[in-house]
């Protein structure tokens, strides 16, 4: 449920109305547009008199919310949601660029291709240095080590880093990361989610292999219901009867999250194709279809890679796709303009 409140409402109305709330057992949340203050009565709402709360003199309209998603929903924060990771805003027209390796391989890798990805324009650096594998016999990332050379980058570049966690206990050594990343077979590990929700980390939260879009943002709601509203969605492609690509790149879910959702929403071209030479054309429709962002995975040498060498692109090929998804940018802000 959720109350609009009237452009003149103080904030000793909202306050009094929100201490109400609470007394009822219900948990509020406040969000505050450029127009108006929505509040949201989460929980079980059927205690409440939805004509005793509309007949409040500063309150607009009362909505009851259909959707099991809450705090996710737009209809909550119908302003979209800026998130922050270290210095990097992203949604809102703040557009991100997450770069690097697949896996984080030595000091000498990442350091090299940070500075190139930086150059380049990507506005943060990915790396995994836990890595889920299909086989147990393929490898499963540097762990602790592959974390200090991401950090050992991030000092040196000054790039906000981004990598996977696989596990609660490992939350202690995600202290320094900015973006921790949930990976699309633990978008429903709900234990690890309301975890994720009592830290006030940003979360880039990636759609599961096959994931309805109300799947996706219930899992998110998981983690924000926790009191941690630092969430990106990240579309990575379902599993569908096509083998041609890895995956089957949903590009209709941006517009569609967009709708349901304040969340910014990016896409990650590479783990949906599975092909570096198709990474550049789906980078370009996301940013088409109004993404508010990428992922990109970028290595030094593809060839020799420990992991997905087939959908990374060189630094010479991410600088041409960055410099063409600029293009692709300043066209659309030409036509909204």
């Amino acid at each position: 449920m959720i109350a609009v409140l009237k452009p003149g409402a103080t904030e000793q109305q909202i306050q009094s109305l929100a201490d109400w709330i609470r007394s009822q057992g219900l948990t509020v949340h406040l969000s505050t547009g450029r127009y108006q203050t929505i509040v949201g009565l989460v929980g079980d709402t059927t205690r409440i008199d939805e004509d005793l709360l509309g007949s409040l003199s500063y309150v607009e309209t009362v909505k009851r919310i259909s959707e099991p998603f809450k705090s996710a929903n737009r209809k909550f924060h119908p302003d979209n949601s800026v998130i922050r990771a270290g210095d990097t805003l992203v949604g809102d027209g703040h557009f991100a660029v997450i770069a690097g390796p697949c896996s984080v391989e030595s000091e000498e890798q990442v350091a090299e291709i940070a500075r190139a990805v930086k150059q380049s324009g990507a506005t943060m650096l990915r790396g995994g240095a836990f890595k889920p594998r299909t086989s147990p016999y393929d490898f499963q990332g540097l762990k602790a080590d592959g974390i200090e050379i991401l950090l050992h980058a991030k000092r040196e570049t000054g790039l906000p880093i981004v990598s996977e966690i696989m596990n609660a206990n490992h939350l202690p050594m995600f202290e320094e990361v900015d973006v921790i990343q949930v990976g699309a077979r633990n978008m429903q590990n709900f234990e690890l989610l309301k975890e994720l929700g009592k830290t006030q980390k940003t979360i880039l939260l990636k759609r599961g292999l096959a994931a309805t879009l109300k799947e996706f943002l219930m899992s998110a709601e998981y983690i924000m219901a926790g009191g941690n509203e630092n969430v990106i969605l990240c579309e990575r492609g379902i599993r569908t009867f096509e083998t041609y690509t890895r995956n089957t790149l949903d590009l209709s879910a941006v517009p569609v999250l967009h709708e349901l959702s304040h969340l910014p929403v990016i896409v990650d071209p590479s783990h949906a194709t599975g092909s570096a030479k198709l990474v550049e054309p789906m980078a370009l429709a996301a940013a088409a279809a109004g993404a508010d962002g990428l992922m990109i995975e970028v290595h030094n040498d593809p060839v020799h890679a420990m992991c997905d060498g087939a959908q990374s692109l060189t630094p010479e090929q991410f600088d041409k796709t960055m410099r063409h998804v600029r293009l692709v940018l300043d066209a659309i802000t030409d036509i909204e303009h």
